[in-house]
């Protein structure tokens, strides 16, 4: 089941906030990480060792589950009070038993039910796309993707910074996997004749820029606090 070929793109989103004005909110922070129930460290305890900007990968894949397959299945039809059974091509389907309780207290003639017993030809089509972060965790995607987001340049750029890119931890074939499992739904047991595939359409390997910086606090504590350069605010 899956189709091999799907586009491959990278993606890197433009920063929209410079290193000064980044350095700038992370001093306004820099507490953050020194809080607790019973500790608050004061600005002037935790000073800022150094500052990077990394490229954090979000993986994303997107395809499509389609399948056909024959199952068992019992529909239920009512007919008229005087009917007694129904034939329907080669096949006999008698009118459903009514109980003696049933028929001691039905006042009137009541339309009998047939349980036709048949099988029905099915056909699926799930769509979905998923987004996974750098260690391979399923997340909410908030960020948007077009031409004014977007660099033109962008293996250019995770070239010139390749000590501070973190590229994903799962490969193509993980995130196909976990594609099918989301897309593909728990088949009853009688199923047969089942035909399947995951068209895959396209895997985007998608690069935020994060500001991250590295704290002292009280009795040389390090921490680590960290700034989303698209949407401007601290992770």
């Amino acid at each position: 089941m899956g189709k091999e070929q799907y586009e491959t793109k990278t993606i890197v989103l433009k920063k929209r906030i410079d290193d000064r004005n980044a350095a700038d909110i992370l001093e306004e922070k820099k507490t953050t990480p020194f809080r607790g129930r019973l500790m608050r460290a004061k600005r002037e305890e935790v000073h800022i060792h150094s500052i990077k900007l990394i490229y954090e990968s979000i993986l994303s894949v997107s395809g499509k589950y389609v399948a056909d397959f024959y199952r068992k299945a019992t529909h239920t039809i009512s007919v008229d009070s005087t009917v007694r059974e129904i034939v329907l091509g080669d096949g006999i389907f008698p009118i459903r038993t009514k109980s003696g309780f049933a028929k001691a207290f039905s006042s009137k003639k009541t339309k009998n039910k047939v349980d036709m017993r048949l099988e029905e030809h099915v056909f699926i089509e799930e769509e979905g796309q998923i987004f996974f972060d750098h260690h391979g965790k399923e997340i909410r995607f908030s960020f948007k993707i077009n031409s004014k987001t977007i660099e033109n340049y962008p293996k250019r750029i995770l070239q010139n910074n390749e000590p501070n890119v973190k590229r994903s931890e799962l490969n193509h074939e993980a995130v196909i996997d976990k594609l099918s499992k989301k897309l593909k739904k728990p088949l009853d047991p009688d199923v047969r004749k089942l035909n399947d595939e995951l068209i895959v359409n396209e895997i985007n390997e998608i690069y935020v820029p994060v500001f991250e910086a590295r704290l002292i606090g009280p009795k040389k504590k390090v921490g680590i606090l960290r700034l989303d350069a698209v949407r401007k605010k601290i992770l």
